[in-house]
């Protein structure tokens, strides 16, 4: 797997905190073990710290190199229950609330890396994607320059039969249920950055809709249409073509005769479906039988690094989702200039 090999060297070129909150899962301590002895990332275990090396002990694991922030005994605790606090205060929170909600592992490894003491997050192997993608959002917060948080698959399509070959991003095919054209927009402007970090390569976007340049007329086609525009309006030099059926984003003969004036020429590494519906089912499509590897969903348009996992993922998925959390943490930062 070529683009994820190049995801993993990535993060071994420069590793950061990632904070873990579910550090007494099996899966998440071998993941974290993994990544911390090739070197990917610096992990920090959020939680009881002598149930974390308890079952490190039971699964005969060495925590070397691994830091810890037990919310019992942490002596910064009071700061993270401040800092929730004020963050949260006009809604009603107290601040015996917010110390409360602080020592929560999941709260506690997101007001982390809201404080500059993480660079990302990665949870969801116990708790449920609505409690990972919440708290997220209120405590790390969206990104102002995309103002929604929106979900993508990093698709690998490496086996020999794959006449495709590489990766691709699949957007919005887990959180965004119906996105109206604006919605629409920030999605493929939060995939675009995503192919950027992650592919490391331009993006070359596809809008997706049953209608090539206009072949339909309907409302759903009128959506694409202005969510692609209003993309051009804000990024005009961003490589997309929307409306476009899925021949004619990734088949290069079809392209030239279906839209001879594409910028994307049928090489498109980001598709943008119109709705979760079709993202889903377009997904599972190339996963079950397309043979392609699908990893995620992964959350982007967050002002810092923060990922779900399926809470049926395995040791070897959390190992993907902390390097790809690493990458996303390194676009992240400040660029110097």
């Amino acid at each position: 797997m070529k683009a994820l090999h190049r995801i993993m060297d990535r993060a071994r070129e420069a590793p950061v905190r990632i904070a873990m909150s579910e550090a007494q899962d099996p899966r998440i301590l071998a993941a974290a073990v993994r990544a911390t002895r090739e070197g990917m990332a610096r992990i920090i275990m959020v939680g009881d710290r002598a149930g974390i090396t308890e079952t490190a002990r039971t699964e005969g694991l060495k925590l070397t190199g691994i830091d810890f922030h037990d919310p019992a005994h942490a002596s910064n605790q009071r700061e993270l229950a401040q800092a929730l606090y004020e963050l949260r205060r006009h809604k009603g929170l107290t601040m015996a609330q917010a110390e409360a909600s602080a020592r929560d592992p999941l709260v506690c490894a997101n007001l982390l890396v809201r404080l500059g003491l993480a660079e990302g997050t990665v949870s969801g192997a116990v708790r449920t994607s609505a409690d990972v993608v919440r708290t997220a959002i209120q405590v790390i917060g969206v990104n102002p320059d995309i103002e929604l948080v929106s979900s993508f698959f990093l698709m690998m399509l490496c086996e020999p039969f794959h006449s495709l070959k590489g990766g691709l991003i699949f957007s919005d095919c887990g959180l965004v249920v119906d996105p109206d054209a604006e919605a629409l927009s920030e999605i493929a402007l939060a995939a675009a950055d995503s192919a950027s970090s992650l592919l490391m390569e331009e993006p070359r976007v596809a809008m997706l809709s049953f209608s090539t340049d206009g072949s339909a007329k309907h409302a759903a086609v009128d959506k694409v249409v202005a969510a692609t525009n209003r993309v051009k309006a804000r990024r005009p030099g961003l490589c997309i073509d929307g409306d476009v059926q899925l021949d004619a984003a990734i088949v290069a003969h079809i392209a030239s005769r279906k839209l001879p004036e594409s910028r994307v020429k049928g090489r498109a590494n980001v598709l943008i479906f119109p709705s979760l519906e079709a993202g889903n089912i377009g997904y599972k499509l190339a996963e079950r039988i397309g043979g392609a590897v699908a990893i995620g969903p992964l959350l982007q348009g967050l002002a810092k690094p923060a990922n779900d996992l399926s809470r049926g993922c395995s040791s070897e998925d959390v190992f993907h989702v902390i390097a790809v959390t690493v990458v996303q943490a390194g676009s992240h930062a400040p660029q110097p200039g």
